[in-house]
């Protein structure tokens, strides 16, 4: 099957139908072991669309980095977080949309209608909103949010690998690679650890248990 290419006809549509701000609203680190949770809300202007924008998972890291400069020199951009913590605490779910309603309400316009990746929408939303399935692969503004929020975590994640080496954050963004959980057996748990994620807490409760 060919790729999809992501265009602007959602956001066309979502100017059609009376919107005058669209942003695209995009997640990148549910799935690791540590590190915050990243979104990114970006309001892309229709005349100066950086060409190449992709979903992010579709890029090189190069072409990435030169991509995340790009949009960040010609669109109205906001990245934020949702931190180990807060994670631990209410769910990575939970956690993610925290991290995706400061992304909006940082940007610098309020956006009137949202166009968010994956198949579930954020409560308390301050506008009109659509989830769209495989987003980052069919509309602009999700795509460069993906961008720009895989290129923001993954420098936080190389500056915390030089705090706690031997991880190899700087190369897995803290997935659960073979060298992740070998290190995690090896030197322990973590600061920026989620502790409530299955493979850190059975080596936290097994520590418990040993030393009982």
């Amino acid at each position: 099957m060919p790729r999809v290419i992501p265009d602007f006809s959602l956001e066309t549509a979502a100017h059609a139908s009376g919107a005058r701000i669209v942003a695209g609203v995009d997640e990148v680190g549910r799935g690791p072991l540590c590190g915050p949770v990243t979104a990114a809300a970006v309001i892309l202007d229709p005349a100066r669309i950086p060409p190449g924008i992709t979903d992010s998972k579709a890029l090189s890291a190069s072409r990435r980095d030169q991509l995340f400069d790009e949009i960040m020199a010609c669109a109205h951009v906001c990245v934020a977080h949702a931190s180990v913590d807060e994670i631990d605490a209410l769910n990575i779910l939970q956690a993610t949309f925290l991290a995706m309603r400061r992304a909006v309400a940082g940007l610098p316009l309020a956006p009137d209608h949202l166009l968010v990746d994956g198949n579930r929408l954020p409560r308390d939303l301050p506008c009109r909103a659509e989830a769209v399935v495989k987003g980052d692969a069919r509309s602009l503004s999700i795509a460069a949010a993906s961008i720009v929020a895989k290129v923001t975590r993954d420098r936080i994640m190389v500056d915390l690998a030089q705090q706690h080496p031997g991880y190899g954050w700087e190369n897995n963004a803290g997935y659960p690679t073979s060298e992740h959980l070998a290190a995690l057996l090896n030197l322990g748990v973590t600061p920026h650890h989620r502790r409530s994620f299955r493979p850190v807490h059975n080596i936290l409760y097994q520590d418990v248990s040993v030393s009982s």
